[in-house]
């Protein structure tokens, strides 16, 4: 007895790279192609919200990182590999790789400090993935001024948090507190030759770095999309012991120096 298969061609829809994001009806996947990205930072954050940024549709992104490939990378830093220790940057090693999963995509490394920044006007939308308070700043004031959306992630071993800083909004300065400034106060203060100031590395999880990401990805395609009504407000604490995500709404500062003058063609008052 013979059993007989007959050939099943693959359908339209399977042939369409993009089609299952199609699907949810509010995704804008023709603007998203055309979004420029900027992603502050290539680390563990910077990998997983590449690898979504790119698997989201997105084709026209910057990375920037100072750093090179240590071993301690390897068990959080998804495009990194073993012979990449001390053999290459961050940024390059991540758009080579990254590039790999989509040939339409077109990522530059920018191996510096992303401080020397200085076309920021050029990009749709910014991404932290940044471990420090001053460049975490200096990426918010930026953005902020030149009414750019900047989704801005951050983890601590199990638990971590997303804030959405649109244009009008609140931004990361505004929900700073005392510890904040006293971290930032320490750091300036201390530099120079004779003395240093040493902050300890915060512990890091991979399964809680991937679902800020995530989360970091999809406010972005929200923006993106034309969705803004459906983003974060303002920030989302996620604990990945107990599974729970709590959002904390931010109240815009009047004395912070990023709305002490408004720019008028936003719209401001």
């Amino acid at each position: 007895m013979y059993l007989m298969v007959n050939m099943i061609s693959a359908k339209e829809y399977d042939m369409d790279r993009f089609d299952r994001s199609k699907r949810v009806g509010w995704i804008d996947i023709f603007t998203i192609r055309k979004s420029r990205c900027l992603v502050a930072g290539a680390g563990a954050l910077g990998n997983e919200v590449v690898k979504c940024l790119v698997l989201s549709g997105f084709r026209d992104i910057t990375v920037t990182d100072m750093d090179d490939i240590v071993l301690s990378n390897l068990n959080r830093c998804v495009f990194f590999r073993t012979s990449d220790v001390k053999n290459g940057t961050k940024s390059e090693i991540l758009a080579q790789r990254a590039s790999e999963l989509d040939p339409d995509v077109k990522i530059r490394p920018r191996n510096m400090m992303i401080q020397d920044t200085d076309d920021w006007s050029n990009f749709d939308i910014i991404f932290g993935c940044l471990d420090n308070i001053t460049a975490r700043l200096h990426v918010n004031s930026h953005a902020y001024y030149h009414g750019i959306p900047y989704v801005d992630g951050g983890t601590d071993g199990m638990t971590g948090k997303v804030q959405v800083i649109l244009p009008n909004g609140p931004c990361i300065q505004c929900s700073m507190n005392k510890s904040h400034f006293k971290v930032l106060e320490m750091r300036f203060s201390c530099t120079g030759k004779d003395r240093t100031f040493f902050i300890p590395k915060m512990a890091a999880e991979i399964t809680t770095t991937s679902v800020i990401a995530a989360m970091q990805v999809r406010e972005a395609v929200k923006i993106i999309s034309g969705r803004e009504d459906l983003c974060i407000k303002d920030t989302a604490y996620y604990d990945g012991l107990t599974g729970e995500t709590t959002i904390l709404t931010v109240k815009k500062d009047d004395s912070c120096s990023n709305h002490m003058n408004e720019v008028k063609e936003w719209g401001y008052t």
